[in-house]
């Protein structure tokens, strides 16, 4: 159940590194630069993705010149040669370090409110996104925002009759956008439940029983559903979260507590097998044992993965890798949150887990108070993951409606509403709206051709 939030200066850099992934392989497609200019640096607005694996992924670095030692790099291309380290260079984020043995010059730190950022970091003020440039100073966009505070304040210091307020759903957009709005765009159904939209796509709830790894279900059945909708049904994997639990161990506690940002990073540089593949071993003795990795992979080129080790299930040989991109993440608006899940898919969300969740039968969830009464140690809550397919709405005895959001748990089909408990919606009820992730998973027409061919054989 137990999950460590991501910070969200680090999701927003995960935001950065999604916008051009799908592009690189387009541009290497074709054929490489043959002339460098040298009068538009790659890296003038600081170094994006600062840790990426890029020259050490190639395998190497190359001698002098050589236009051809190029790397995917977001929406465009690096180099890994030694003619790139120049005043302006073209130079992979991983150059100096990996061929060097030397500090990236481009480099710096930035401060807010008290935290560091690196030189590329990213943080979105109102409806402008700053990023930490390679002088230690933010660059910030300077858009006109819907919601501004001081025009609020003027409107209510002055007399004109009616008094300003800083609605949510409108903060964080743009001038530009709330005068684009379409009202038509945002109407949305009193009901959707991406299970009939999607019918064979979306996957049923899991147990993870006496497993605290609530950051590894939610995680591999929200990319499960994601991968399947995006390929139209010629890749349904039910991703192992066991394949996580096992192989992510890096500041992961397995069945102790994770992180749902390491378990994404796990999914897009390493990815997992399927359920099938690596199926579910509860612990034996304790709740921190997460077990031996029983699968490795290795880099085939442009990012994919190939497994190095047979399935841990004897018999099953599909030992497949599923890849996703970093995830995004969505606003606290419901209207925002549905869109989404309308449009591409379940999403993931972090909630706040109370003593009286754990007995939920039927029903719209709120938490309750009937454990006021009792001694402190009879009221705990703690951060759970879970997955979020739809929504809804009904009237209660009054006539009034009552708006929920409809979402899979990882405690087994017996809990709940066969597995899934509906929950208030647009009142952020135990901070589910608070912080909700989504994701694309890594699919091209040849994974699609592959899977295909594999049905028909089979």
């Amino acid at each position: 159940m137990k999950v460590i939030l991501v910070t969200v200066a680090t999701l927003l850099l995960l935001v950065v590194v999604v916008v051009g992934e799908a592009s690189a392989d387009r541009i290497l497609s074709g054929r490489a630069r043959v002339k460098r200019d040298l009068s538009s640096p790659l890296h003038r607005g600081g170094i994006r993705d600062p840790f990426g694996s890029y020259c050490e992924r190639r395998g190497g670095c190359c001698p002098g010149r050589d236009d051809q030692c190029i790397v995917p790099y977001l929406d465009t291309i690096c180099y890994c040669d030694l003619f790139c380290n120049r005043t302006v260079s073209d130079c992979c984020p991983d150059f100096w370090g990996h061929c060097l043995g030397i500090d990236p010059p481009f480099i710096g730190t930035c401060d807010r409110n008290g935290h560091r950022f690196l030189t590329g970091q990213t943080y979105k003020e109102n409806c402008n996104l700053c990023t930490c440039g390679t002088t230690g100073r933010w660059e910030c966009e300077q858009n006109a925002c819907l919601i501004e505070s001081d025009m609020i304040q003027s409107v209510n210091r002055g007399n004109y009759g009616w008094k300003a307020a800083n609605y949510s759903q409108f903060y964080g957009m743009s001038l530009d956008e709330g005068m684009n709005m379409d009202p038509q765009s945002q109407l949305l159904p009193v009901y959707f439940n991406a299970v009939e939209k999607w019918p064979g796509k979306i996957h049923e709830p899991l147990d993870q029983g006496n497993c605290a790894a609530s950051w590894a279900f939610s995680t591999a059945s929200v990319a499960s559903d994601r991968i399947a909708i995006q390929s139209m049904g010629h890749m349904t994997p039910q991703l192992s979260p066991q394949n996580l639990i096992s192989c992510d161990t890096r500041n992961q506690g397995g069945c102790a507590g994770g992180r749902i940002d390491g378990a994404w990073w796990f999914l897009r540089r390493r990815g997992v097998v399927t359920e099938d593949c690596y199926p579910l071993v509860q612990p034996q003795q304790t709740p921190v044992e997460v077990g031996r990795c029983m699968m490795q992979s290795r880099s085939v080129g442009r990012g994919k993965r190939q497994a190095t080790q047979r399935c841990p299930n004897s018999h099953n040989y599909h030992n497949d890798i599923y890849q996703s991109t970093p995830p995004y993440r969505l606003s606290s608006n419901d209207k925002e949150i549905m869109k989404e899940i309308m449009d591409n898919g379940p999403v993931q969300a972090i909630m706040e887990v109370h003593e009286d969740f754990f007995v939920y039968k039927s029903g719209i969830y709120k938490h309750t108070d009937v454990s006021l009464p009792k001694p402190p140690q009879s009221r705990k809550h703690g951060t759970h993951s879970v997955r979020i397919v739809g929504w809804g709405e009904e009237r209660d005895y009054n006539g009034l409606p009552k708006k929920y959001w409809i979402a899979a748990n990882s405690w087994g089909k017996t809990w709940g509403e066969d597995g899934y408990f509906r929950i208030a919606r647009g009142e952020n009820e135990c901070e589910i709206e608070t912080f909700v992730i989504a994701v694309w998973g890594r699919v091209t027409m040849e994974d699609m051709h592959s899977q295909q061919h594999r049905h028909r054989r089979n």
